[in-house]
């Protein structure tokens, strides 16, 4: 059974993004049984800004303690779902530095992506596209998006709409299926 990690996209102490991560998790477990999910937090990595010396592509040493906890987990993980919220047309700077101290670890593996904001997230679900690409990873084409209108009381309390259900299915069904299928690939 393949492990996918929900992985968090924002480190603020005021965040919603766990809300949402969390939602994700438990809507995952209760509607596919052919995957392991579990939430995986960048914020208790306590990662540091992003200023290594050797690019990561270029070594698979990590040097800094909670850089090297975070590339373990990754590394234990055949498959992820981004929740990342849209600051200023863009991801976090939190979930781009997670992003950028690895590499390899990332190799071989699906994603999906779930985004929010006031237009949907939509330009930082494009922004993370090309980068996950450009570590090997398969984003799968069905991608979830919440408003924070319409899906947020007051824009701090997550409570999506009904009709997200086919959505956020066809994104799980399309990561755990792509997520077993690349196996192959890492095992070579």
């Amino acid at each position: 059974m393949v492990k996918i990690g929900i992985i968090t996209g924002s480190t603020r102490n005021s965040r919603v993004n766990l809300q949402v991560a969390e939602w994700i998790l438990e809507f995952a477990k209760a509607h596919n049984n052919n995957a392991e999910f579990e939430l995986v937090d960048i914020k208790e990595f306590d990662l540091p800004r992003f200023d290594e010396v050797i690019p990561p592509i270029a070594t698979d040493d990590r040097p800094n303690p909670n850089v090297k906890r975070w590339s373990d987990k990754v590394k234990e993980l055949d498959g992820f779902i981004f929740v990342t919220p849209e600051y200023n047309k863009a991801v976090t700077g939190g979930l781009k530095d997670a992003i950028d101290y690895l590499a390899s670890e990332f190799f071989h593996k699906a994603a999906g992506i779930v985004s929010y904001g006031g237009q949907l997230g939509i330009s930082a679900s494009v922004m993370m596209r090309p980068m996950l690409g450009n570590l090997k990873v398969a984003v799968v084409g069905p991608q979830v998006t919440f408003s924070m209108n319409t899906d947020f009381e007051q824009m701090s309390t997550f409570k999506p709409a009904d009709y997200h259900t086919d959505s956020i299915n066809n994104m799980l069904n399309d990561v755990v299926s792509w997520s077993e299928a690349l196996q192959t690939v890492r095992n070579k």
